[in-house]
């Protein structure tokens, strides 16, 4: 029996072993602890920084803050977040809309199709991308991307016109908000893609085994086997994909024409977000102004604090996907 082994000093093995562990997670559990409480102190003390900061510009603007268009607190101290609240949340959509198939399907390739030569190095270089500067993509954007789409974007405007996003006259193409939403899909595509690799391969071997078993062909498998097991993760990942978007500043600073109204149209010049904004008008500001940037910024803040949250709420809602990850 493995409690008669004895140690050198006489004492039960198993008695020291699990002496020896008792003793190691203590301290890993009170570091866990700190480290958690950390977070969340961190994360009330920038809560606590943008209201106190934002409350004196709030009180000086002679607009409403959540209804109003115009963007001018440092002279007249008019100034809302209608405008820069709708490009946000339109270009992030649009970025997660072309960003996920993509990746999803680049996900299942490395997962499923591709043989195991080139699944790794291909992993590798997705992940990259992640690395890249958000200053180089925006200046890619500019110099490759938008010269680009003013051909395409012209075919969609007399093509499809009637559709509310690919209307519009006057000028089309340029800096738009679709250029912008293609950067910003490129940026996100490595974190969707990333997460849904590795919860596609958490995927119980044993149903997909016994789905080929029954005749099924890889995609039947993958259809019946993988996609619903890893649902749950592809959702929480293109969630955070889309706060990533939602916060991203330099590469749509370069490429948004940084107008103020609200529009579906895609084609035209008419385009900006929170960040941009504040990226663009912080270093002229008043205190009036950064003020009202800061406030811009805490309404940025809630709103990837409550696409997060989302996620996290998929991923709990999936038991079995909880206990695979863990």
């Amino acid at each position: 029996m493995a409690t008669n082994v004895r140690t050198r000093d006489g004492g039960p093995a198993t008695s020291r072993s699990a002496s020896r562990r008792s003793r190691g997670e203590a301290p890993f559990r009170y570091l866990s602890t700190a480290a958690g409480v950390a977070l969340l102190a961190i994360m009330a003390a920038i809560a606590v920084f943008l209201i106190s900061e934002a409350i004196p510009a709030l009180r000086a603007n002679e607009a409403n803050f959540f209804t109003e268009l115009t963007w001018e607190p440092n002279s007249s101290r008019e100034f809302g977040i209608a405008a820069l609240a709708f490009g946000t949340v339109l270009s992030s959509l649009l970025a997660l809309v072309i960003a996920t198939p993509i990746a999803v399907g680049v996900a299942l390739f490395i997962s499923h199709y591709a043989p195991r030569r080139l699944a790794a190095p291909l992993g590798y270089l997705i992940d990259l991308l992640a690395a890249v500067p958000s200053v180089v993509y925006g200046l890619w954007g500019v110099a490759f991307l938008v010269p680009l789409l003013r051909t395409p974007s012209q075919w969609l405007n007399e093509t499809l016109g009637w559709f509310p996003l690919f209307g519009g006259e006057g000028i089309i193409g340029g800096k738009t908000m679709l250029a912008g939403s293609v950067v910003l899909a490129i940026m996100i595509l490595p974190i969707i893609a990333a997460i849904s690799r590795e919860v596609f391969l958490q995927a119980p071997k044993m149903n997909e085994e016994a789905a080929l078993a029954l005749g099924a062909t890889r995609w039947e498998m993958i259809r019946m086997a993988v996609l619903p097991f890893g649902r749950p993760g592809v959702i929480s990942a293109a969630m955070l994909g889309l706060g990533r978007a939602m916060g991203e500043t330099i590469a749509v600073a370069l490429i948004f024409p940084a107008t103020f109204d609200i529009t579906f149209q895609i084609l035209t010049p008419h385009a900006n977000s929170i960040a941009a904004n504040i990226a663009n008008g912080f270093g002229e500001a008043n205190d009036i102004g950064r003020g009202a940037l800061i406030a811009s910024g805490l309404v940025l803040f809630i709103i990837t604090l409550l696409v997060n949250m989302a996620a996290r709420f998929v991923i709990n809602r999936r038991k079995e996907y909880a206990r695979a990850g863990a």
